[in-house]
């Protein structure tokens, strides 16, 4: 049966998913190895083939991104009977100004997306490794590339510049917005199941360890909390979210901090650990109970309600709000709080249907929809890797 393998490469996770690609794409299996180059560890889900699997793995086996896929493809050929992979699809989390849509990787390709990489410093060389690893594993098959910003291509270009000398918005320097991924799955259900509120204002709040919030019209993005980079807009597990430009000059100047350092700390000691001082897990800080774990948890709800105040304002109202990712799917408190008080815009929320995590939350007589749809950025890869080898 013809097969897609889709990856996903984080800074130090690599998720991967096998997807039957005959019909419409069915997972076959999926999982994650995590802690790349720390100590590493090894989650998997075969389904009706052989269960789940979890385990610890020596430095060795994912010392790196491309022995982490070797330690993947290992234990695919071992469950799964003559795999040959005909695609293989990866996010790559910035397409610069070019690429709105899903791309057969090349080498004209492969080296645009490596020029872009001062764009995501901590991301896109990880995607890159990906790419690189999937085409010495698998020589022969199509290799595709689905980008996170290209959902947010096709904003208004008063919510895609900043107001700076006109030459950087040509070199590039624009908002592009991320998690596009994420809301192209999310946005496919809710014309699924909703088609008339889809064509509607609609803001769709991805909130996980990293977490943004788009605002759409008709299905199509026309605003995001996020803009150059992944660091922008609300505060996330360990980074900044929105800041001053002027802290940064601060750090530089007073402290004598280089630029490396800033970075690092914008990304990877900020948000919800470097406030809570405790951890970047929302779970973690909801049942910790300190003054500080309260502090980061009221931080990112007041974000986030600021946030969605300003989308909604964008969209000139807001029909339906939907939440999304780790912390929007299962954090049944944080959307709670971020909902409480906003019957001014019309949101009036459903304890119990909230606490049972149903799709609808809302109240019977709220004037906004509020939902939950679980997101599912693999099956948006398998489903442009399938498409892209059909016209090959």
């Amino acid at each position: 049966m013809p097969i897609a393998l889709t990856l996903n490469a984080g800074s130090s996770s690599l998720k991967f998913g096998v997807f039957e690609i005959s019909d419409a794409p069915k997972e076959i299996a999926a999982g994650l190895v995590e802690r790349i180059g720390g100590q590493p560890r090894i989650k998997a889900d075969f389904g009706d083939l052989d269960g789940k699997i979890q385990r610890d793995l020596s430095a060795e086996e994912a010392r790196d991104h491309k022995s982490a896929l070797d330690t993947v493809l290992d234990l695919l050929r071992e469950r799964i009977t003559n795999l040959h992979a005909e695609a293989v699809g990866h996010r790559v989390v910035h397409g610069g100004p070019r690429y709105s849509e899903p791309m057969v990787v090349t080498p004209g390709v492969l080296g645009e997306l490596r020029a872009l990489s001062p764009f995501a410093p901590l991301h896109q060389p990880h995607n890159i490794s990906g790419i690189e690893a999937a085409l010495e594993a698998f020589p022969q098959a199509l290799q595709v590339a689905c980008f996170d910003t290209a959902f947010h291509r096709h904003q208004p270009k008063v919510n895609d510049e900043f107001a700076l000398p006109r030459e950087y918005y040509e070199k590039g320097v624009r908002r592009y917005g991320f998690h596009g991924l994420s809301y192209e799955y999310v946005s496919g259900e809710l014309k699924s199941f909703a088609p008339l509120l889809c064509e509607g204002r609609v803001v769709i709040a991805h909130l996980g360890n990293g977490a943004s919030m788009c605002g759409m019209l008709n299905g199509r993005s026309v605003v995001s909390t996020m803009g150059f980079t992944a660091l922008d807009g609300l505060p996330m597990g360990t980074r900044t979210g929105q800041i001053d430009p002027g802290v940064i000059f601060y750090m530089v100047q007073q402290e004598g901090k280089t630029i490396d350092e800033v970075r690092d700390l914008f990304y990877k000691e900020s948000g919800l650990l470097g406030i809570s001082g405790l951890s970047n897990d929302m779970r973690t800080l909801e049942a910790a109970g300190t003054p500080e774990a309260k502090e980061a948890i009221d931080y990112f709800v007041f974000r986030c309600r600021r946030e969605l105040g300003g989308l909604a304002a964008a969209l000139g109202g807001l029909d339906a709000l939907v939440f999304c990712g780790g912390i929007g799917e299962n954090s049944r408190y944080i959307r709670s709080r971020i909902c409480d008080g906003l019957d001014w815009i019309g949101i009036e929320l459903d304890r119990e249907r909230n606490e049972a995590n149903e799709r609808r939350i809302n109240g019977t007589f709220s004037r906004t929809h509020v939902l939950v749809v679980p997101t599912n950025e693999e099956i948006v890869i398998a489903r442009a890797a399938k498409k892209l080898l059909a016209s090959a």
